[in-house]
């Protein structure tokens, strides 16, 4: 079916109108309705936050729609609840994706879809394949069935984020970073956060167009006390004696978080997992199973340690993230890059914290900033090398003193 001539591909329609981006959204609904536009590997790109996951969601969902995406029928409502039949999501809670998980996925993959028009493949953490589990997907994303699309999520198209050759197979869609007004409409529109307008606004602006994040902060008190917590480390670097507690705390509060957020879920496994192998039961039968139980509860808590992990370094991250906005916002200001009214051209990263990174421009220089961006830059790369966070943290903090000229 081609797409009619009179047709406004840039007017939002359905399950389109969640994509903010007209650059991303009039593609996507373009290869829906014509075939000659289709493609069946798509890798969508961009900054944390910024809807890549969103944009593959809604492709999902068009494509399994017999509307193309109405975001109004049963095909729409089960693909959004996450339970239509023919679409496949892969993601992982811990470090990486292993080569077993993929290995599964593409055997269902080869399989013919069963209501729908396609049969959708989302690989939300595409960058977290493991070089095993990258070759696995490799083949069926050269030769894909004839009814299965694969769709693939990274932050970019660096070989450290995908691999090379699959990049090169896929058609790359860029999710650019929305704008606070695009954002902050995000947020009005959720009817179940209840936001006001300056709510929305607050955590429109402060989320760095991290559209997820403005989500969390808008819901969460505890996301905005860490917040707050986190942009205090700048001023603490002005104070040896409490900084490297500062980090400590810091890294000890996104650890207890990540067990907080996590322990449900943690609590239903274990019990899903005692319960089918019997653990507790009575019988010469279940003491017999329950004595080849260990291996398998071992592994339960080997994934769960792994997701405890992900979960606070990512935390860690977001935290990093806002801390390089403050150093960002005073940069601007030190080398005189602002508005008429005195705030960086392109608007503050922070609003909430002006006065913040007016003191620290006044004490330095805008080189000075410039490197202590690079050292926060730094220890967020050295995090997902899986160095201790303590560790990470503690050098950064020197090196923000050496930057800022402490002695």
């Amino acid at each position: 079916m081609g797409v009619s001539e009179t047709q406004d591909l840039s007017a939002p329609e359905g399950v389109f109108a969640r994509i903010t981006s007209p650059a991303v959204r009039v593609p996507l609904r373009r290869a829906v309705t014509d075939l000659q536009s289709m493609t069946h590997s798509w890798l969508f790109t961009g900054p944390p936050g910024s809807g890549r996951s969103i944009a593959a969601k809604v492709f999902a969902t068009a494509l399994v729609c017999p509307h193309g995406g109405c975001g109004r029928c049963e095909q729409c409502r089960s693909a959004d609840a996450g339970t239509h039949p023919d679409i496949l999501w892969v993601s992982t809670s811990g470090v990486v994706l292993a080569v077993d998980d993929i290995r599964e996925v593409v055997r269902e993959a080869a399989n013919m879809p069963t209501v729908a028009r396609w049969r959708v493949v989302v690989v939300e953490d595409a960058d977290r394949l493991s070089d095993g589990a990258a070759n696995a997907l490799l083949k069926s994303v050269e030769e894909p069935p004839p009814r299965t699309v694969f769709l693939l999520c990274a932050p970019s198209t660096d070989p450290q984020d995908i691999s090379i050759t699959l990049r090169s197979r896929c058609r790359h869609v860029y999710v650019p970073t929305p704008g606070v007004a695009a954002v902050k409409d995000v947020l009005l529109s959720d009817a179940t956060l209840g936001l006001t307008d300056e709510q929305a606004q607050w955590a429109a602006s402060v989320s760095g167009g991290h559209i997820g994040r403005a989500r969390h902060l808008a819901r969460e008190e505890r996301a905005r006390a860490k917040r707050a917590t986190a942009l205090k480390l700048p001023q603490m670097v002005y104070e040896s004696g409490r900084l490297f507690l500062f980090t400590s705390e810091l890294v000890k509060k996104a650890t207890e978080e990540a067990a907080s957020a996590l322990e449900a879920d943690e609590q239903r496994e274990k019990a899903e997992l005692e319960n089918s192998l019997g653990v507790g039961a009575k019988g010469r039968g279940a003491a017999k199973a329950q004595r080849g139980a260990s291996g398998q509860m071992k592994e339960l808590e080997k994934e769960q340690k792994n997701r405890r992990t992900r979960q606070t370094r990512d935390a860690l991250d977001l935290a990093l993230i806002d801390v390089a906005g403050l150093y960002r916002d005073a940069m601007m200001q030190a080398v005189g890059a602002v508005d008429a009214d005195g705030a960086p051209i392109g608007g503050y990263q922070h609003p909430d914290m002006a006065a913040t990174s007016r003191e620290l421009a006044r004490r330095n220089s805008g080189e000075a900033l410039v490197r202590c961006i690079d050292a926060v830059s730094e220890c967020r790369e050295v995090l997902g090398y899986n160095v201790k966070p303590e560790v990470a943290l503690d050098a950064m903090a020197g090196r923000l003193r050496e930057c800022c000229g402490v002695v």
